[in-house]
């Protein structure tokens, strides 16, 4: 598989190749230790440097995500949920918040165990201060160290909700969110967004949606945008951005997509693309008999 499928052109003038950078989460900018390498940070740091803004775009809640942006020291913008906040993260605020409708989530439930069975399901509250609330069987795959409260399944939709996490013990995700898509695709948002992650979302949410309010508020638009990412629910930020990069340990689904396919997270997938196209911003070539 080509690391360079396709290069964008990125003679601008002087100026940036792309004024956005947006970048996934977890598999795409954090490593399998759930950092940032020190290749990555001065990549990155070097596009910002050059004229361009980075932005995080990830399905974690910002509660989820918070403790993760702290650790890494990110302080910008942030698009949280699926799409469902913005969030700045230097001031730890919540700028905007979509909430899924707690009937239409009961009903496509209902659907969807009707095919499959029950579910394990887990539902994540609105709000900056809103947790995750995990009915019997419900196994948190990623971010493990975050923490759950485990209710009765009757409790799950108590309370405001962003979006509903579901498993099956005998489907793959993969065949559960496509069923789920199937069934409940005209009441829910379905999505596969990692490992043991299937999400019921606010029917027209995704990645895309947020990151075009945030890119909206930052003066920056979608031809401008260079998008990295990993699984299935980037598809719809591939879609929105200029350039889509998948890391080589990305779904097939989102290899079908992408304009450009790097290596993986863990071989800084993300700087290696950085280094590329801002080289010639950062490091111009010496005029000939200098030095």
């Amino acid at each position: 598989m080509s690391t360079n499928s396709h290069r964008p052109d990125v003679s601008t003038g002087g100026g940036p190749p792309f004024r956005l950078v947006a970048t996934d989460l977890d598999g795409t900018l954090l490593n399998s230790a759930e950092t940032v390498s020190d290749r990555t940070r001065a990549a990155l740091a070097a596009a910002v440097a050059a004229g361009a803004l980075h932005i995080i775009v990830t399905g974690r809640s910002a509660t989820w995500a918070r403790p993760v942006f702290d650790e890494i020291g990110y302080t910008g913008l942030a698009v949280c949920g699926q799409g469902a906040q913005v969030y700045d993260a230097g001031a730890h605020q919540l700028l905007t918040s979509v909430t899924l409708d707690r009937q239409l989530a009961a009903l496509a439930l209902a659907k969807i165990e009707a095919e499959t069975g029950p579910l394990a399901v887990a539902a994540n509250e609105d709000g900056l201060d809103g947790g995750v609330v995990a009915g019997p069987g419900y196994a948190l795959q990623i971010g493990s160290e975050l923490p759950l409260v485990r209710v009765d399944k009757s409790e799950l939709l108590a309370k405001p909700i962003s979006k509903l996490y579901i498993q099956h013990p005998g489907l793959t995700d993969d065949e559960l969110a496509r069923i789920g898509r199937e069934v409940a695709g005209d009441l829910v948002g379905v999505i596969m967004a990692g490992p043991g992650v299937v999400e019921l979302l606010p029917l027209g949410l995704t990645k895309a949606t947020g990151l075009a309010v945030a890119a909206h508020r930052l003066g920056v638009k979608a031809a401008q945008t260079i998008a990295f990412g990993d699984m299935p629910n980037d598809i719809p930020m591939f879609g929105w951005a200029a350039h889509g990069v998948a890391m080589a340990n990305a779904h097939e689904q989102l290899f079908a997509v992408a304009d450009e396919v790097t290596v993986s997270n863990d071989e800084d997938g993300v700087a290696v693309v950085l280094e590329r196209l801002f080289q010639t911003v950062r490091e111009p070539a010496e005029p000939a008999g200098t030095g």
